[in-house]
């Protein structure tokens, strides 16, 4: 079984997976998790899906030069089943060329008809 690239230790099918397949994430932090995923398979068509219309770019551009290696989650603001915003701040790790990267970034959520979209960056 190959394992979720967001670090959950869970298979891909079980964790992330399910989300790029339909089903809809419980959280921000799910969210943010299964978008890295998405970077890291290259599933532009989820990272569109889930970002908010008033802010999705009108195309994405994936370097396939980018490997991204693994997510650190540095903290979360909200967020919750219950709530309609959150804000999940983490490192996203990657490799170009065999050099490390990293992206840190603060996202912000929201949760519009029961689905959290990712709406921009703080």
């Amino acid at each position: 079984m190959t394992p979720c690239p967001c670090g959950s230790g869970e298979p891909y099918g079980a964790c992330c997976g399910r989300l790029h397949a339909g089903e809809r994430a419980v959280t921000a932090e799910q969210l943010m998790r299964s978008r890295f995923a998405a970077f890291a398979v290259g599933d532009e068509e989820y990272l569109r899906r889930t970002w908010h219309r008033s802010t999705r770019p009108r195309r994405l551009d994936l370097d396939p030069a980018v490997r991204w290696t693994h997510l650190e989650i540095v903290g979360r603001v909200a967020g919750g089943p219950l709530d309609t915003d959150g804000i999940v701040e983490f490192r996203a790790h990657h490799r170009v060329g065999g050099r490390p990267g990293v992206q840190a970034e603060r996202s912000r959520f929201v949760r519009e008809d029961g689905a959290w979209l990712y709406l921009s960056a703080e």
